[in-house]
């Protein structure tokens, strides 16, 4: 069966992004002409996504009203006339995509929520049985790639039968310690669909036989769900998705990894610096005023 649906968590406090982060969402922040969730839903729907839960908190409203195709500035310019082509890109319906909300809740105790395994348990019942994406909204992935990697990541579950599949992306010896690494199979270590016989959370770099990092976009099955239960929580009470594909790993079940391609990047917002290169990347690129934004930067740095 196709998989059309989507969990995005986004119920996160940004805090590694304060001040910018006091009253904007990290995810509505620019990045290029549009802001970051709205990178990640077009990645989403390019891979033939149809159906978007966002995992939010209270502060996270802004994203909503974003995916309101029926906002008083839509309708402005539609009666206006003005800027049609946006117009119509907001015009998700018509793109036959829907739009679905669920708050993560934070326990009385507790000063946030409790992590991505809790995040996507919420997701339960949207998801009915189904299996379905996971990609977190403060990450995008740039692809030239036909199809870009979520796309081959669907390609490989429904092939493979499997009960996850992770994009990764090969890191530098010095950065394994910041990521999750995933362990493939020595026959296929250098394979670009592989199998995955270990997850190592943030390693020393002398711990680990990999430079996979996990790249923050995944497929599920529902089986999913039944680890996420068995999780035990961490000191600080919160459910790491990692642990629940930990179990899946340890129970036998299929679970791949897919390479990002060396033209594939990902852009992960986690930092002022982080943010900052990715805004000059995507404007950089964009057809219109990326060129003279090249010029003016070239005359600023003489």
């Amino acid at each position: 069966m196709r998989i059309v649906k989507a969990v995005v968590p986004v119920a996160g406090l940004g805090t590694r992004l304060l001040p910018t982060t006091k009253a904007v969402p990290k995810e509505m922040l620019p990045v290029g002409r549009y802001p970051i969730i709205q990178h990640v839903v077009e990645e989403l729907i390019a891979a033939g996504i149809r159906q978007i839960l966002f995992v939010t908190n209270r502060a996270k409203t802004a994203i909503e009203n974003h995916f309101d195709d029926y906002s008083e500035l839509i309708l402005h310019l539609e009666i206006g006339g003005h800027e049609m082509r946006e117009v119509s890109r907001f015009d998700y319906r018509q793109r036959g995509v829907e739009f679905f909300f669920v708050r993560q809740q934070v326990p009385f105790g507790q000063t946030k929520p409790l992590g991505t395994g809790d995040a996507v348990a919420s997701s339960e019942t949207f998801v009915d049985g189904d299996s379905f994406v996971v990609a977190y909204g403060d990450s995008m992935i740039s692809s030239p790639e036909h199809p870009a990697v979520l796309g081959r990541m669907l390609e490989s579950h429904e092939t493979h039968g499997s009960a996850c599949t992770i994009a990764v992306q090969e890191v530098s010896h010095e950065q394994v310690h910041q990521y999750g690494i995933v362990v493939p199979r020595p026959q296929e270590s250098d394979a670009p669909d592989c199998q995955i016989v270990d997850l190592l959370e943030k390693p020393a770099p002398e711990t680990t036989p990999s430079r996979l990092a996990s790249s923050a976009r995944y497929v599920f099955s529902a089986a999913v769900f039944d680890e996420i239960r068995m999780i035990t929580p961490s000191p600080s009470g919160e459910l790491f998705l990692t642990d629940a594909i930990l179990r899946l790993i340890h129970s036998g079940a299929m679970v791949r990894a897919v390479r990002l391609a060396p033209t594939e990047r990902r852009h992960d917002i986690g930092s002022h610096r982080a943010y900052f290169r990715t805004f000059v990347d995507y404007a950089l690129d964009d057809p219109e005023l990326g060129p003279g934004l090249r010029e003016y930067l070239r005359a600023r740095l003489t």
